[in-house]
């Protein structure tokens, strides 16, 4: 629910910053009660994502308007590919166009690079994950792209799930001070994580009985050594997550030192809008 209300909040807020007073060029050019049909069109190979956000933005100019998804988020498809097509009001349709693309078209992108991400690391086991560098306002339309590309989530905000950094390692004055005083606070059990730079924060954050533990901007060599001293742990190893210049060239000889996880900033912050276009027919 609380989605459904950001969601409407965010096409609003896109609607009116590109309608405004009046779509004069469709309104002054497009004769009332026109009707047609026009179909979403990828101008690239891409992995579909925001068909939902999509829909409702031509809804929500529209209510009228019949729009059918062709293929569904996650689906990988090739140049010239059908996404969705769309009848009635042309003037409804192209009013709603611009809005409808930047919503397909931004998470298109983030689920394509995901989707390249996942299939450098095949056969590894480790699992890339997203981070919270996401678009303000945007963060769960763009977490659920990562998931359409195959990737997982991170947490989703501050509030459900404790990450101790460097600098709250720094503040709370050491890695056991900080885990000792996250202790004696998380009455509720949320998931905790300990990020560590160096081979000797790694080895207190283990003798303190972290799960989870990031390694953040670690050489390669350095997360091997990491890894095989948490193996040496056993059943009690923690899972370890490495994070820092994370690129599609790199992340295969990171994931084949055996981390658990992956986490790219770049499947949200970096990713390019995927190339899409709304052709009307007769065009």
């Amino acid at each position: 629910m609380l989605q459904t209300e950001a969601l409407e909040r965010l096409m609003d807020l896109a609607l009116e910053e590109d309608v405004g007073p009046g779509d004069w060029t469709t309104l002054w050019t497009v004769p009332r009660g026109t009707e047609g049909t026009a179909t979403v069109v990828a101008k690239e190979a891409l992995v579909v994502a925001g068909t939902d956000p999509a829909t409702r933005v031509l809804h929500r100019v529209d209510p009228s308007l019949v729009v059918s998804v062709e293929v569904p988020d996650g689906t990988e498809v090739e140049q010239d590919a059908s996404i969705l097509t769309v009848q009635g009001s042309l003037r409804s349709i192209l009013t709603a166009e611009r809005t409808a693309l930047n919503f397909l078209g931004r998470l298109s992108g983030i689920a394509t690079l995901t989707r390249r991400f996942v299939e450098a690391v095949t056969g590894t086991g480790t699992q890339i994950l997203d981070t919270r560098k996401t678009t303000p306002g945007w963060r769960f339309l763009e977490k659920a792209a990562v998931l359409a590309g195959g990737g997982r989530n991170h947490r989703v905000g501050l509030h459900d799930m404790v990450l101790v950094k460097d600098n709250h390692i720094v503040a709370a004055g050491g890695i056991q001070a900080a885990v000792e005083r996250v202790r004696r606070a998380n009455r509720d059990r949320v998931p905790v994580e300990v990020e560590v730079g160096t081979l000797e924060e790694l080895e207190e954050a283990m003798t303190l009985g972290v799960q989870r533990i990031l390694l953040d901007n670690m050489r390669l060599e350095t997360i091997r050594e990491a890894v095989d001293r948490a193996g040496a742990r056993g059943k009690d190893r923690p899972l370890l997550e490495a994070s820092g210049n994370m690129t599609l060239g790199r992340v295969r000889a990171v994931a084949e030192t055996g981390v658990d996880f992956v986490s790219i900033g770049a499947l949200t912050h970096s990713a390019t809008a995927a190339d899409l276009s709304l052709r009307v027919a007769g065009r």
